[in-house]
């Protein structure tokens, strides 16, 4: 099972590259940044607090920390024109040398569509214009001209190069509707991602088992991701949010419990961890962790 950090995007970028740099020296696999403009409202942090922008983030670790894997967690397509946020992420996979997964979701977080004007369409019409973007994305990155006449993105015999240095980029959704958004990821993910427990992942990643046979895909096609707030020694945060840990031990179970049930990927957000030469202890005892549990 491989082990990635996600860095959150309210500190500042100094503080995000060491632990990044540290997860590149110590053997970690991935590190993932958020895509947001603001801390969700309601949350621990005031909706006013400084936050980094994902695109210019992932562009700057990709060159400036080697080896591991550099991604979105996830980019909301509400935000961004597709056929922009293909150019992105083929510009960053050149400056990582090929290192970067483009993390795609539908978008959901209300107070930053409220404050910038943004649409954020009903549900369903949310998921039918993600859909149409993710035509538009695939096409630009993997074919040599695009055409589109959908109901949101039009396109007509459009270029996008270079081309990634990977063929194809993969491409993760975020996703936890089991009714469309997962048959959405059994259709067009190389990779899969969404919040949970091991129960939950479980659930959720049998349900994808299912639409994969609904249309066609191997299920082993598909890596499975996800994340849960974590915390090495110390009391669980009271925040809704699911949460492994307490303790090493405790922390060790729940890393095993999720390698039992075929995650391909644990997704460590560092909120929890602390800084400084606190994080990367903590970081070092995850790592060793996820190593034994193998």
């Amino acid at each position: 099972m491989r082990l990635s950090l996600w860095p959150r995007a309210t500190q500042p970028y100094a503080d995000i590259l060491d632990a990044a740099r540290h997860a590149e020296q110590t053997g970690w696999d991935g590190v993932w940044i958020a895509d947001h403009f603001m801390p969700n409202a309601g949350t621990s942090f005031p909706g006013t607090a400084p936050l980094l922008e994902a695109g210019s983030l992932v562009a700057a670790l990709a060159a400036a920390v080697p080896r591991v894997r550099i991604g979105t967690l996830v980019y909301g397509m509400t935000y961004r024109h597709p056929a922009v946020l293909a150019n992105m992420a083929a510009t960053v996979d050149h400056i990582s040398g090929g290192r970067f997964t483009l993390g795609v979701g539908a978008g959901w977080q209300i107070n930053e569509h409220e404050q910038y004007g943004i649409e954020l369409p009903p549900i369903k019409q949310r998921i039918d214009r993600f859909v149409e973007g993710l035509d538009v994305i695939q096409g630009l990155l993997r074919d040599p001209r695009t055409t589109v006449d959908g109901t949101y993105y039009q396109l007509t015999d459009a270029v996008c190069e270079p081309k990634p240095i990977q063929s194809p980029l993969p491409v993760m959704i975020g996703a936890k509707g089991e009714q469309r958004m997962l048959r959405v990821v059994a259709e067009r993910a190389d990779l899969w991602n969404t919040w949970g427990l091991p129960d939950v992942i479980a659930h959720k990643s049998h349900v994808l088992d299912e639409w994969c046979a609904k249309v066609g895909r191997d299920p082993r096609a598909i890596a499975r991701t996800a994340q849960a707030l974590t915390v090495v020694d110390g009391p669980l945060p009271d925040t809704g949010m699911p949460a492994i840990g307490g303790s090493p031990a405790l922390l060790a179970e729940a890393v095993a419990t999720y390698r039992e049930i075929g995650l391909d990927e644990l997704i460590v957000p560092d909120a929890h961890l602390g800084s400084g030469d606190e994080r990367r202890r903590a970081m070092d005892l995850l790592l060793k962790i996820v190593q034994e549990v193998g």
